[in-house]
């Protein structure tokens, strides 16, 4: 038979307070109920840990052993309680989330009302990077990476992936025709990023492959700069779904190319350092996070 939690707590408690008498008052229990929890856990160990004198208890040097590796026991457990009694409390702090400005603006910000409700005593500060940021360096709990990722030194939740679509405007279309084939593309005004050139080559079937390297005839910064140049009519861009879907839900952007577009689909990750155990705060945050977008 093995022992039971309530016999080490009986045995640590009365070492501790020094007699069984005193044991029992502290634990609530009977003096016979807290002798016979140690006459148990001495046959299952087939061992005396206490020497019983009229005037004292005496730990044997095998109790002394049970003792170091009862206490090690009983605080494991004590810490367990404790995080899960500090998770079902209400988190409360600041909270510095980073992430690009369209996913900020697009996936994050409709959410907000929502896990304000859930969280109202945490005090969030959204910030927004086109570009990697040091967590570190700029305060940060939670950062949002879209595509793969690069730092090996952070801690990554996965929140899904979005495809990637080259989008229209029905207006443009009307206005310079729409592209049959991917080299007609050459003939149109193709809205890209100035950094990072891996966002300039599209996910398109050719005769080059199974992507095309674009020029752009505007470049941005920002996704949401190019999506608003889409929308008025400046040009063809590639933008991710999370961006656009309410536009194509509307016909304010439509998609181009659609047979010779690859599924290529861009990942989502929630990255942190994670040194010690995460503030409540922040593991709210994430699981909040996840069951929303994965």
């Amino acid at each position: 038979m093995k022992t039971t939690i309530e016999e080490l707590v009986a045995f640590r408690t009365v070492v501790d307070t020094g007699s069984i008498t005193a044991a029992s008052e502290q634990l609530g229990q009977t003096v016979s109920g807290i002798s016979r929890a140690l006459s148990r856990l001495e046959q299952k160990l087939d061992t005396t840990l206490l020497r019983r004198t009229t005037r004292r208890l005496e730990l044997t040097e095998e109790g002394a052993t049970f003792l170091q590796r009862t206490r090690a026991i009983l605080d494991a457990i004590d810490d367990a309680e404790e995080q899960l009694a500090a998770r079902r409390q209400q988190p409360a702090g600041r909270l510095r989330v980073n992430a690009a400005s369209p996913f900020m603006l697009h996936a994050i910000v409709p959410l907000m009302p929502e896990f304000r409700r859930l969280y109202p005593q945490i005090s969030l500060e959204l910030d927004t990077d086109d570009l990697p940021i040091d967590l570190l360096e700029r305060r940060t709990d939670i950062a949002i990476r879209i595509g793969p990722l690069r730092d090996s030194t952070l801690h990554a939740r996965p929140l899904g992936t979005h495809r990637l679509r080259v989008l229209a405007s029905p207006g443009y279309l009307e206005a310079h025709g729409k592209p049959r084939k991917v080299a007609e593309l050459a003939d149109h005004a193709l809205l890209g990023f100035t950094q990072p050139e891996s966002l300039n080559r599209w996910p398109l079937r050719g005769v080059h492959g199974d992507e095309w390297q674009i020029t752009p005839t505007v470049a941005a910064s920002s996704g949401e700069t190019l999506r608003q140049l889409a929308l008025a009519g400046v040009g063809i861009a590639c933008l991710a779904d999370f961006m656009t879907n309410a536009d194509r839900d509307s016909g304010a952007l439509v998609q181009v190319l659609a047979k010779d577009t690859l599924d290529v689909r861009q990942p989502v990750n929630a990255v942190y350092y994670r040194n010690t155990q995460l503030a409540a705060r922040i593991t709210s945050f994430l699981d909040f996070l996840t069951q929303r977008m994965t």
